[in-house]
């Protein structure tokens, strides 16, 4: 039995249907792991040594009363066996930091910190640039308006955004660039993601998880009429799905590099047989894999996991 923290939101708050943390935790739980839950603000180090502020945690498939929370102690790292990184973004300076802190935790990260770090979603994915639409990373305008000029349709969306958020599409004679090029420079200070629009994202946006590099389980995600967004917290439908010959040579392309830095667990999205982004911070997609008759990923994790050991 292995000590387990995880390190996520606050887990009263999340939506159990669908959360890949509350499904690794009662995967590990069924195993028989104590679990402890945290914050990523409760880190601290001192001199060198790293502490954190943890509830003993019980977690049950119940809707509504999914978890129970013991009382608050602080605890070494090194004392524990494993720590679940998995608080959602924003990838910001504050997540950054903890990936610093808990290289030195002394223990099993999951992610790897520094992999994590080094391998934001949208900036990580252009080591594979030939699998992807054509993409362009700036904050010049000029550079987007002749981007746009080339592709006609496009899409803009924040380098470290995540769930779709403030994910635009600009049509060719769309008369907002201007407007959301102003909103971008007031709101984001990185430069932003500009990729050529894929008109078959209706037929969805494929979620494809892959476990110590190698394919675990896929969902295809439709959009809901109206939106190019399919993400499954913008209203996004889960179909059953099988990987093509172009997605599984993504994925053994991809698969061997992710192990190669320590992401154990990974997402690819994929349109039209194209690489979008690799989602390694929080990634997300378990239950609606095991929900439409899939493998059970979490427990693959865990192999993973418990083989480091």
């Amino acid at each position: 039995m292995a000590k387990v923290v995880v390190q996520m939101d606050p887990i009263g708050g999340i939506n159990i249907a669908g959360d890949s943390t509350f499904a690794l935790l009662l995967e590990a739980a069924r195993r028989g792991h104590e679990l402890f839950h945290t914050t990523p603000e409760r880190l601290s180090m001192r001199n060198g040594e790293v502490f954190t502020v943890v509830e003993p945690l019980t977690v049950r498939d119940e809707v509504g009363d999914h978890a129970t929370l013991g009382e608050k102690t602080t605890v070494s790292l090194k004392d524990m066996d494993v720590v679940l990184l998995r608080q959602d973004p924003p990838f910001d300076m504050a997540y950054v930091t903890s990936t610093h802190l808990l290289e030195q935790a002394g223990c099993l990260v999951m992610n790897d910190p520094a992999g994590v770090r080094n391998a934001p979603e949208k900036l990580f994915v252009i080591e594979f640039a030939d699998l992807m639409p054509d993409t362009l990373i700036t904050r010049d305008r000029d550079m987007i308006k002749a981007f746009r000029e080339e592709f006609g349709t496009i899409v803009v969306k924040p380098l470290y955004g995540n769930g779709g958020a403030a994910v635009f599409k600009l049509a060719e004679d769309d008369p907002n660039v201007n407007s959301l090029l102003d909103f971008f420079e007031a709101t984001f200070r990185e430069p932003y993601v500009v990729q050529r629009f894929l008109p078959r994202v209706t037929d969805g946006d494929k979620r494809i998880i892959l476990i110590d590099g190698e394919f675990a389980g896929a969902v295809n995600r439709v959009p809901p009429k109206g939106e190019i967004r399919s993400n499954m917290v913008r209203g996004g439908a889960a179909n059953a799905t099988e990987l093509t010959p172009r997605e599984r040579e993504i994925c053994a392309r991809v698969g061997p590099r992710l192990k190669e830095v320590g992401l154990v667990f990974a997402g690819l999205d994929v349109i039209d047989g194209l690489l979008t982004e690799i989602n390694v911070t929080s990634p997300t997609g378990i239950r609606a894999v095991e929900r439409l008759g899939g493998p059970n990923v979490a427990a693959m994790f865990w192999d993973a996991v418990e083989g480091r050991l």
